[in-house]
């Protein structure tokens, strides 16, 4: 294995077989079932959905205990989780390619717990959200390392199918948890909702601790150093395939953050939903099972250019329907339904498939690569996803157009990405940083 350290982009027949041995026998010795790894991962992954759902139900009453009067300002306490997860992801990427995955894991879950702890104990506004920072910076290393973890083990078309079984898994995730959430405020206060978060972190660390053994092998672990760090960077950053689809991935999340952020108001406000918010809420997340399904079932027949390209498509088709329509202010709700389960049909289909994607060709800095695709998806979907969430109005109209011109932008990037030539199978030769500091 040592002959492989200082390859670049050519990478030799020999160095190649005796990774792909050394691989083989990993995966021989590798103590979890298909069915055990999928539902950890998904568990890591779902850490974050779960702590901005099941705060859905609580806002309202979160912001008259603690004195916030405009309801838009409510939606600071998750689009301020999402700027320390953001941050976070920045950081646990490249000390997992360096220490390993198990460390920094269970040091970011130490650090959400903490913040969790913080975020049950605070007394005003401000202190909840600088706690809801350190939980999210927390819940950014299960994000990314799950993330690593499922690359260090599966590559291409095979990683897509798993990533649609882990998404499937946790979407049950933010289907259930405005339910849970409004469960616990009917016994309890919006403060009992942070000890559920503290429980789930906790089950995590001792899953990780009991059963997940470490996937970084020795040899392949970078230093942990400016230039290290900056030369991994650039690797990604000028990996067309990877940046592209980084990038495709920064809108087409902003658009499930803005959603979110909105759909307590446009539910409650708008149609009146009252405590069976959830309900609908759940409903449409439903349809992004449906879609990950499919995309196990149809990756390995159509590639995730394949899908994810149609699954854009399918995504503006839908829009369009709702631009022919006038964007209405306020639609019948079995209309609104009806389009955003399209919409989050066709996120089901493309989010898998678009991390697949610019995941392929970094193998060598699965961690790295994982970090700049989170900071900067994190980043793009918290600051765009806020933009359109605080333009509600009263109405949904914002919101759909937001949605509308988001995918839009997805497409241009996936067409600039692709250079024009769309659903097309291409397959990717992985890259390779040199160790050497």
């Amino acid at each position: 294995m040592p002959a492989c350290l200082g390859l670049t982009k050519a990478t030799s027949p020999a160095c190649m077989l005796v990774q792909s041995e050394q691989k083989a026998v990993n995966a021989a010795r590798f103590p979890l079932s298909s069915v055990e790894f999928v539902g950890l991962m998904a568990l890591l992954m779902a850490l974050t959905a779960l702590s901005v759902d099941v705060m859905l139900p609580a806002l309202p009453q979160i912001g008259l205990s603690l004195g916030v009067a405009k309801g838009n300002d409510r939606q600071l306490i998750l689009s301020i989780y999402l700027a320390g997860f953001a941050v976070g992801q920045f950081l646990f990427g490249p000390a997992s390619d360096r220490f390993g995955r198990r460390p920094p894991l269970l040091f970011g879950l130490a650090l959400y717990i903490g913040g969790t702890l913080l975020a049950a104990a605070s007394g005003s506004f401000s202190g909840l959200l600088a706690a809801r920072v350190l939980q999210g910076a927390g819940a950014a290393s299960p994000r990314v390392i799950a993330l690593a973890i499922v690359r260090d083990r599966f590559e291409g078309r095979e990683m897509s199918r798993v990533m649609s079984f882990i998404t499937m898994v946790f979407i049950v995730v933010p289907m259930l948890a405005p339910s849970v959430g409004e469960g616990i405020l009917q016994f309890a206060g919006w403060r009992s909702i942070f000890f559920l978060l503290l429980f789930v972190a906790i089950a995590c660390v001792f899953w990780v601790v009991a059963r997940l053994p470490e996937t970084r092998l020795p040899e392949d672990r970078l230093p942990l150093s400016a230039s290290a760090i900056w030369h991994a960077i650039k690797l990604v950053t000028s990996t067309r395939q990877t940046i592209g689809y980084v990038i495709a991935m920064g809108f087409v999340f902003g658009l499930l953050v803005s959603y979110v952020m909105s759909s307590e108001q446009v539910f409650v406000e708008v149609y009146g939903l009252g405590s069976r918010f959830p309900i609908a809420f759940g409903a449409i997340a439903a349809f992004m099972i449906a879609a990950s399904l499919l995309n196990a079932s149809a990756v390995r027949r159509m590639g995730m250019r394949g899908l994810s390209h149609r699954a854009l498509f399918g995504a503006l088709a839908a829009c369009a329907a709702m631009a022919l329509a006038g964007y209405p202010e306020k639609p019948p709700l079995l209309l609104f339904c009806a389009f955003m389960a399209a919409v989050f049909f066709c996120f089901g289909l493309a989010m898998p498939n678009f991390n697949a994607l610019a995941m392929e060709p970094m193998a060598h800095i699965a961690g790295t690569a994982s970090s700049v695709a989170g900071f900067y998806s994190t980043t793009a979907a918290a600051i765009l996803g806020t933009l359109i969430g605080r333009s509600f109005d009263g109405g949904v109209r914002p919101l759909c157009i937001g949605i509308t011109l988001l995918f839009i932008a997805t497409l241009l990037a996936v067409l600039v990405t692709e250079r024009f030539k769309l659903m097309q199978h291409k397959p990717s030769a992985a890259v390779h940083l040199p160790l050497a500091d």
